[in-house]
């Protein structure tokens, strides 16, 4: 970082903010608007915007919409970017798949994954989703409970080989690991560093100014190609450990002028 604050934050959402699939708790909300009203705050997720508005959006606390406009939404790891406003939550833009690559990657994982003994008979919800700029299979169903999702693949053996049995069917495509039972499905190039640059390019924040909070900043995780592209990265291990760290930052940042 170019100086010892950082101009913006991002985070990733599940188990970062909120648990997977879960409203932010409201120590998270008050925390949330404290921290933007000193910096910009963003939130960078596999995600598509539904989960953001029902995970965050709609939890925060009321504010003005001065305050607001210093929050930026960025679903399915940036390919969607979106700012809040008065009048609710406005498009910058949203890049979608074809419908040719759609159907191709909804055949091969859906395929792959029967053929690796992964497809759910009884799911929670949608297996396959499409999310416009991504496709995301969720092994255990869209709405599957939390505690399920946990002891589904603690290793992360199983996501990895759908993964790459996946990626060899679409190899123009990006398939990736998401989140503790899901792998989506983009463009290629598009992960969470894709979203940070697309981030310094909208905000006119140098990357060096950027901070980055998230849970899956190992190797494998979806989180770690931002820590790869040189961003300054914290490791949470959970929404109470976050809140915690931003306990302890908000105080050491200035506020604005």
């Amino acid at each position: 970082m170019s100086d010892t604050s950082p101009r913006l934050v991002a985070f990733d959402l599940d188990d970062t903010l909120a648990p997977s699939k879960t409203a932010i708790d409201p120590r998270m909300g008050d925390l949330l608007l404290a921290l933007a009203d000193r910096v910009e705050v963003a939130i960078i997720s596999g995600g598509q915007l539904q989960q953001f508005k029902s995970q965050v959006v709609e939890r925060l606390p009321e504010t003005d919409s001065g305050l607001l406009s210093h929050l930026h939404l960025m679903p399915t790891c940036g390919t969607q970017y979106y700012r809040l406003s008065t009048d609710g939550i406005e498009t910058v833009y949203a890049h979608s798949l074809t419908d040719d690559e759609k159907s191709r990657a909804l055949t091969a994982v859906r395929e792959e994954a029967e053929r690796l003994g992964l497809w759910e008979a009884e799911p929670w919800g949608e297996i396959l989703e499409d999310r416009g700029s991504q496709i995301t299979f969720s092994a255990l169903g869209q709405s599957a409970p939390l505690e399920a999702k946990m002891a589904w693949d603690p290793t992360g053996e199983k996501k990895n080989s759908l993964r790459e049995a996946v990626a060899a069917r679409i190899p123009d495509l990006e398939v990736r690991s998401g989140g503790s039972t899901s792998v989506d499905i983009t463009h290629r190039g598009i992960d969470k560093a894709y979203g940070m640059q697309k981030l310094a390019e909208a905000t006119g924040i140098d990357l060096d100014d950027m901070l980055f909070v998230g849970d899956r900043l190992d190797p494998d995780g979806n989180d770690y190609p931002v820590l790869a592209m040189g961003v300054e990265c914290h490791a949470v291990h959970g929404w109470e450990d976050t809140a915690d760290y931003l306990d302890a930052l908000i105080p050491t940042l200035p506020e604005r002028a």
